[in-house]
């Protein structure tokens, strides 16, 4: 099984930007896809962005394009989330997912119960 830390969360201001990083580690061998999930308060939890370990596909929320990119580092075993433009309603507790090649061959890129593994998580918090 796969272990993912997440760090970079904090506190910034509205506009502002943090980078989010996901190191993975333990039996990688089965993990192909990796996604960025996050739930705000009182809410349910959301697909935010997903990428391939290769980099070939990248998918994100709509609420999110334009601000966000996700991207990897093979070599270190990490994947990242650039999220710049923060708004207030992106404050959450992100988390990082792991799956298996099914969830980019089903082509459900955003369906949380796909995925395998799951980070503890980093609290994102946007303030005025």
């Amino acid at each position: 099984q796969v272990q993912l830390v997440e760090s970079g969360g904090g506190l910034v201001q509205a506009g502002g930007s943090l980078r989010l990083s996901c190191a993975a580690s333990g039996r990688t061998f089965s993990s192909y896809a990796m996604g960025w999930f996050r739930q705000a308060p009182g809410k349910e939890r959301e697909f935010v962005a997903g990428i391939t370990w290769n980099g070939d596909s990248t998918h994100y929320a709509d609420s999110v394009k334009g601000r966000f990119t996700i991207s990897r580092d093979t070599a270190n075993n990490t994947v990242y989330l650039q999220m710049n433009s923060l708004r207030l309603d992106d404050t959450s507790v992100a988390y990082c997912a792991s799956g298996n090649a099914f969830v980019y061959d089903s082509r459900r890129y955003g369906d949380s119960a796909l995925y395998d593994t799951w980070g503890q998580g980093t609290q994102v918090t946007v303030s005025s």
